[in-house]
């Protein structure tokens, strides 16, 4: 095990230490409950069918929105590098969207689209932005004293691409994915406990709070943030794969 894997274990731990010891000095269960009573309540959620039906309704929708997001930011970010114009006319809209609160956002969403579909669609709207921004700050960075040869031996698009587009923009485009992937899977989160869909996770933290079941919220709390790291870490080392086997051509 290296030094940085162990500071984190570590870290984590000490954190977990801090949490049960706070809900010992507390000692009322409805406002901290402890980690082993989390643990023991998760222990019995997992074995239900109702359980990951409802992770995989939140999922399925809150991805589908990040990938939405993923290929519409890098087309837009394309569009905007090739004509000015374009980034011009996209400014405002791009400008709302990063300074807008979630929270309005859906509540005016839920005027025009059923509470299924608003996971979805605010995964998307907010993700978009930062895809977006970063990719076309990406292209512009690009070397253009590498374009002036590129343009010189008539290189095609696809050369140009492979040799002096994706090795520009691999950094911003990395960065963009992981920082939106945790976004959209919060305001994806914040929409569904809005809306209150039905099976969502969502719902579920909602009706937690509800019936004062401190256990289930910290329980489908915990399984928000390992199914979004999970998801995170699997996005991000299919990216580097491809990005790896793009530079090996």
């Amino acid at each position: 095990m290296n030094r940085t894997r162990f500071e984190k274990i570590l870290a984590v731990a000490t954190a977990v230490l801090l949490w049960q010891l706070a809900a010992v000095i507390i000692g009322e269960e409805v406002l901290l409950v402890s980690p082993f009573r989390v643990l023991l309540r998760l222990s019995e959620l997992i074995f239900e069918a109702e359980f990951w039906g409802t992770i995989l309704f939140s999922f399925k929708r809150i991805t589908l929105g990040f990938f939405i997001a993923l290929a519409a930011g890098t087309a837009l970010a394309i569009l905007s590098y090739r004509f000015r114009i374009a980034e011009v006319f996209l400014w405002p809209y791009i400008s709302i969207i990063k300074a807008t609160p979630v929270a309005s956002f859906v509540i005016l969403c839920l005027i025009w689209l059923s509470s299924s579909s608003l996971p979805v669609f605010i995964a998307f709207l907010m993700a978009v932005p930062i895809i977006y921004t970063n990719m076309l700050q990406g292209f512009k960075s690009c070397d253009s004293k590498m374009l002036e040869m590129a343009e010189i031996f008539r290189f095609s698009f696809g050369k140009r691409l492979l040799y002096i587009y994706f090795p520009q923009v691999k950094s911003h485009f990395i960065s963009a994915c992981s920082v939106s992937l945790g976004l959209s899977w919060k305001a994806g989160i914040a929409a569904e406990i809005i809306g209150i869909p039905d099976g969502s996770m969502g719902e579920m933290l909602y009706q937690a709070k509800l019936y004062l079941a401190t256990a289930d919220l910290f329980s489908w709390t915990v399984t928000i943030i390992l199914v979004s790291v999970l998801f995170e870490k699997a996005v991000m080392f299919i990216i580097n794969r491809i990005f790896d086997r793009l530079e090996d051509l």
